[in-house]
């Protein structure tokens, strides 16, 4: 601790006092017991001045992080500990015990250490490292470990109580960046935390300000020592250093039984070492508890920690970028990212899997990421897959063995086998690309293109880094919709029929024609209906069925055959409505019922408008006749279907029948018609007594109808007015959970398909572009397989998420009968040993991770900083987004 300013000429001016982690210095010795015990202090919030809201914003807007350091009272008095050099040794050293039993049990401990104990506590570790010493006495390790100490300036006073002193840290003081560490161990505002003093300074600091008090008991104006102390961010240093090839070479580290850690194994996103020894060798076996670190988030980063903890426990990478990677970093790879990603990932993978059990904070990747990749920069959310893909590729880049890529031109199939083709496409790759991503995560599958038209055959072997299964769905929708005639000849009905969940359009038009018995010279216009307007029509039949929500409302019209050649004339439906406002009634023009639709020559006038309104009008006339029978008891006996027929009856008919000539034409006047916009927003015409011809590319007239109040009174407008949803959802009623298998996705994944017409294939023997039929097959397969399920589907107007259960094999997924190559080959077999999950929706959803861990034989559940034990049953989720498999060698089937 350097004094700056000391209150008595006793002080060893100059002399350092190093803040350590407390578990680090009590591995460092062993099982040997200091003579000198620490003094323990606990760390609490200081009592603030301000109350209330005032609180809040001096906690927002001040710099200072104020604490108590209060002296425990299970250890020795507070008194100088030359008094007590009576006791017995054996009393002494329980007292430690329970003092250190019930420090340990905080969130975090720290130790206060004279510069010489430090410097033992570096030696030890190195020894236990099996470090090289140089000349001196210190290990390249202890010099190493300087640099990450940085000086840390305290204000300090006493108060009255001598067992008490307040610590201030305030920016000005220290540099932003030493002031930012201070507070990320100094936190205190939920959870207790313990410093144990070994040497000595505390209690002279409370003995001299105990002195400098007046008689009074009031202190001095100028109460205030500033200090220096040296911390030692372990956090920054703790890396595991691993030579690769030297097997001999291991880090061995034991620790001390905490019997008052708490039962549960996990805490603050890290394992909690038990009384246990663990080595880590290059096999990266028998690693006890290292590795269980968790990633701090951001800010939406979660994506990134997801697909981080994955990689970072896929075994070959962790004994790779532990040991010594940078040889073989490529700087002047073009494709490259000049070994920086390679640089800040290896990092972060030391950095996850050193002794260190703080959460890793990826500042440093996650700026690098958003240098290369500047779609992943800022704090929006992303795709865990698509960073994967990224990452796999930028490490393969920047760690290239090949510093000059040759120019390796494939040549054609001649009748040659699969075999030497397929090692001929291999060894180009491998000529252009070799790295350890290459070595454990690329394979290789066949591709077969057949052409529709002269049946030529191409078949090429392309390298994968993952293979993007798409999930295949046998669930079906039930839909219902409303069918609508267009000649006025009968009411509308509503059908309900099942079609595929992720079906086209073109499947729910086929099951439609069925329920409405459509005829053959009938064709089906689907339209979606919203706010008493068409906003869509259905006719592509390649239309994706899962754009349409249960609560959306369909409208069929059944048209002539070939209407597409026809004009059709859209009506939509507005009336007078009361409204309020401000205790003031006014009228006011509202849209109501479904719109209706009918087709017409390409020459309309007013009254062929008028005229077909009036029939599409026919179904929904209100049965004036039948009342007046029913009035008449038994004057008249009129059939029932006399009555059918008059419902049924033209519309002069109807007025003949109730009014006479005068009245029919002051009804005529009821109905006023105007030309209107496919929105139904700008009404251009009112009379429309001019004929009206529709040429070129316009093929709809829409026509706005209002009515007034007695044309209201004489229609069934609830029939009009009623179009049910798609589906109506029973309330707390569940749909069953689909599920699939992922053989079926590799399946769905594997079979022949033709080509889409924007994936056009040129036919060298037709010499155009043709639709091609393309078949895959896996072929060689590495020793990582990372399998990405397509759950997300985009389209120019949304994007969606499938939820299906993917019931995928963990310890074992045989891929033998689908792979291609029958020749000899590695095992075939996979066990699972990491998932990235992603929750929610697309909007706002979250990314996890589930990691087998070898040294606990056991599955973790890596959320951001919390890392928790899983259970293996519930690996297996709706959530599975991205799976990791290994290989697993013939001679041992063990995950």
């Amino acid at each position: 601790m350097d004094v700056e300013e000391a209150p008595n000429p006793e002080e060893q001016q100059g002399e350092r006092v190093y803040l350590v982690p407390y578990w680090w210095w009590r591995e460092a010795q062993g099982q040997e017991r200091e003579a000198g015990g620490g003094i323990p202090y606990t760390a609490s919030p200081a009592p603030s001045s301000y109350g209330g809201p005032m609180k809040i914003i001096n906690t927002i807007f001040s710099s200072d992080l104020v604490f108590t350091l209060r002296r425990s009272t299970t250890t020795f008095s507070c008194t100088n500990p030359d008094d007590h050099q009576n006791n017995s040794r054996r009393q002494r050293q329980q007292q430690h015990d329970d003092a250190e039993q019930g420090c340990c049990s905080a969130r975090s401990s720290y130790a206060l250490l004279p510069a010489d104990m430090w410097h033992h506590a570096l030696r030890r570790h190195n020894d236990g490292a099996g470090l090289r010493k140089e000349s001196d006495g210190n290990s390249s390790f202890e010099e190493d470990a300087t640099v990450h100490v940085y000086p840390l300036k305290l204000r300090i006073s006493v108060i009255r109580d001598t067992c008490i002193m307040t610590v201030k840290i305030t920016k000005k003081d220290n540099a932003n960046e030493n002031y930012k560490r201070a507070c990320k161990i100094f936190t205190v505002d939920s959870e207790m935390i313990c410093i144990w003093d070994f040497s000595g300074q505390t209690n002279l600091i409370i003995m001299n300000e105990w002195n400098r008090m007046s008689q009074d008991g009031q202190r001095q104006a100028d109460n205030e020592i500033f200090l220096e102390i040296q911390v030692y961010d372990l956090a920054e240093s703790g890396t595991c250093e691993n030579e690769g090839k030297k097997d001999d070479l291991a880090l061995q580290q034991s620790r001390t039984t905490r019997s008052s850690y708490s039962a549960s194994p996990v805490n603050n996103g890290s394992l909690e070492h038990k009384d246990s020894d663990f080595r880590f060798s290059g096999k990266c076996t028998g690693v006890g508890s290292l590795g269980l670190t968790g990633l701090e988030n951001l800010g939406n980063t979660c994506f990134m920690n997801s697909a981080i903890q994955c990689l970072a426990h896929t075994p070959k990478l962790i004994k790779y970028f532990l040991g010594d990677y940078t040889r073989e970093i490529n700087r002047h790879n073009p494709l490259g990212m000049n070994g920086e990603i390679a640089l800040a990932f290896g990092e972060l993978l030391r950095k996850l899997w050193a002794p260190e059990k703080t959460p890793v904070t990826p500042h440093v990747f996650k700026g690098k990421l958003a240098c290369f990749a500047p779609q992943f920069s800022g704090f929006s959310q992303h795709d865990s897959q698509e960073l994967l893909a990224f990452l796999l590729d930028g490490l393969h880049e920047d760690l290239n063995r090949v510093k000059c890529k040759p120019y390796k031109e494939a040549k054609d199939a001649c009748g040659r086998p699969d075999e030497e083709i397929a090692d001929e496409y291999w060894k180009n790759h491998l000529a252009r690309n070799d790295s350890i991503i290459v070595d454990i995560c690329q394979g290789q599958y066949r591709s077969r293109l057949v052409c529709p038209v002269c049946n030529k055959v191409s078949v090429t072997f392309d390298p994968f880094m993952h293979l993007s299964l798409p999930l295949p769905s046998t669930t079906m929708r039930a839909m219902t919709v409303t069918v609508f005639s267009t000649d006025g000849s009968s009411v509308p009905s509503s059908y309900t029929v099942n079609v595929p969940k992720y079906g086209k359009s073109k499947d729910l038009i086929h099951a439609l024609s069925i329920a409405c018995s459509l005829r053959d010279d009938e064709s089906l216009l689907v339209a979606e209906v919203y706010s008493n307007r068409i906003i869509h029509y259905l006719e592509d039949p390649s239309d994706s069925l899962s754009l349409i929500r249960d609560g959306d409302r369909l409208a069929a019209y059944r048209l002539v055959k070939d209407f597409e050649n026809l004009p059709l004339v859209v009506f939509t439906h507005q009336c007078l409505k009361e409204q309020y406002l401000h205790s003031i009634t006014s009228p006011r023009w509202k849209a109501f019922g479904v719109p209706l639709i009918a087709s017409t020559s390409s020459v309309i006038s007013g009254s062929t408008v008028r005229d077909l309104y009036f029939k599409l009008l026919k179904p929904f006339l209100e049965s004036k006749v039948a009342a007046l029978d029913v009035d008449q008891d038994n004057g008249k006996n009129s059939s029932s279907s006399e009555v059918t027929e008059m419902d049924m009856g033209s519309h002069v008919a109807y007025l003949e029948a109730t009014a006479d000539a005068a009245e029919e034409k002051d009804f005529m006047y009821e109905f006023q018609f105007y030309l209107n916009d496919e929105k139904c927003q700008m009404m251009h015409s009112k009379t429309m007594s001019e004929p009206i011809s529709l040429t070129g590319l316009q093929k709809q007239l829409h026509v706005l109808v209002s009515w007034k109040d007695k044309a209201m009174g004489r229609y069934n407008i609830s029939l009009l007015n009623f179009l049910p949803e798609i589906y109506k959802s029973e309330l707390f009623a569940e749909r069953p959970q689909e599920s699939v298998s992922l053989y079926a996705c590799l399946e769905a994944f594997l079979k022949e398909e033709p080509l889409g017409p924007e994936d056009m294939w040129y036919c060298p023997s037709c010499e155009k572009h043709q639709q091609a039929s393309k078949k895959l097959d896996l072929w060689r397969l590495p020793e990582i397989l990372v399998i990405h399920l397509k759950r997300f589907s985009y389209t120019q107007f949304t994007k969606n998420k499938l939820e299906t259960f993917v019931d995928f094999p963990v310890h074992d997924l045989d891929l033998s009968r689908y792979i291609a190559n029958k020749s000899t080959r590695p095992s075939d077999h996979y066990a699972l040993y990491a998932v990235s999950n992603h929750y929610g929706n697309m909007g706002g959803g979250h990314y996890t991770a589930y990691v087998y861990h070898e040294g606990e034989e056991m599955w973790y559940d890596f959320d951001d900083r919390h890392v928790l034990p899983v259970s293996e049953d519930n690996v297996k989720s709706s959530a599975a987004y991205v799976l990791f498999y290994r290989r697993i060698q013939s001679n041992n089937s063990d995950p």
